[in-house]
């Protein structure tokens, strides 16, 4: 008898947050103010009911208020309350850094803990398919490494923006329209 046959395939989640959250701002989805994306029905409409999912990870640059601003305050304390909701929902939050350059600002970091966390994995053997919520081309290499080590990936974007990059290197691609995005909408109190 084979132990291993009836074993679920391990799925490690693995969502860029800031690039997620800019294509839903974007005007192809426009993704309405006030409403909350239910991260926790996406990851578990993602790895399906015949996968176990071993991880869930969140990666996004911090707000800090260091201006003391009351918008920069908002923002912190907004922040604050998306990471305690979907900690309870079982994700590990990721910390990057959001640095101020002029008048606008760039998150710093996360790409670097997103490729690390995927070849780490790969390493140490913790799946057996990352799904990737990024757009982002930085994680190629890291990307190229864990197909290297025998690891499935699944690549997750957004079907006007994709990347044709990342779709090179995936086992399998979810190109998301905006009725897709639809199921996963949900209506904040406030």
């Amino acid at each position: 008898m084979d132990v291993f046959k009836n074993k679920k395939e391990r799925v490690a989640v693995y969502i860029d947050g800031s690039n997620f959250y800019n294509y839903l701002k974007d005007e192809e989805i426009n993704f309405p103010k006030g409403t909350k994306f239910d991260f926790k029905s996406f990851v578990d409409f993602l790895v399906g009911n015949e996968r176990e999912c071993v991880s869930r990870r969140y990666y996004t640059g911090v707000f800090r208020n260091i201006d003391g601003s009351e918008k920069t305050n908002k923002l912190v304390k907004g922040q604050q309350k998306f990471f305690t909701n979907i900690q309870k929902d079982g994700f590990v939050i990721k910390r990057g850094r959001i640095m101020p350059f002029g008048s606008a600002y760039k998150e710093k970091g996360t790409d670097v803990k997103i490729s690390v966390d995927l070849i780490v994995g790969a390493v140490d053997n913790l799946y057996d398919t990352a799904i990737l919520v990024s757009s982002d081309t930085d994680l190629i290499p890291a990307i190229r490494y864990i197909k290297y080590r025998k690891k499935k990936l699944e690549y997750v974007g957004f079907a006007h923006a994709s990347s044709l990059g990342i779709q090179k290197y995936a086992d399998f691609s979810i190109l998301l329209l905006p009725r897709d995005i639809e199921r996963f909408k949900e209506k904040t109190l406030l």
